[in-house]
């Protein structure tokens, strides 16, 4: 079976986003009967594909800014302050 991808999301490669309509007429014409499969992905999930895709929740200069502090010594790691921070998660989650 070939995929072709039709995203630059590598989580979606090979998915089509087509209509149920198209779908149902790929089905009807024998596109199933020659080994290709289509999936319709909803609204929501393409929204959703698009926000994964964006990469604007990592910030590049600050990670190099750690990785500079982490090789040349200069990071200061506070278990205790880890510590609290993990404990408050949990008891968020818990409530």
């Amino acid at each position: 079976m070939k995929v072709n991808s039709t995203s630059s999301n590598p989580l979606l490669n090979g998915v089509t986003g087509g209509t149920r309509s198209e779908t149902a007429s790929h089905a009807a014409s024998g596109s199933a009967a020659s080994g290709r499969t289509a999936v319709d992905l909803s609204p929501a999930a393409r929204h959703l594909a698009a926000l994964n895709g964006s990469g604007d929740d990592i910030q590049a200069g600050r990670v190099q800014q750690i990785r500079d502090a982490l090789a040349s010594g200069e990071l200061k790691i506070d278990p205790s302050r880890i510590a609290d921070g993990l404990l408050a998660s949990v008891r968020d989650l818990l409530k």
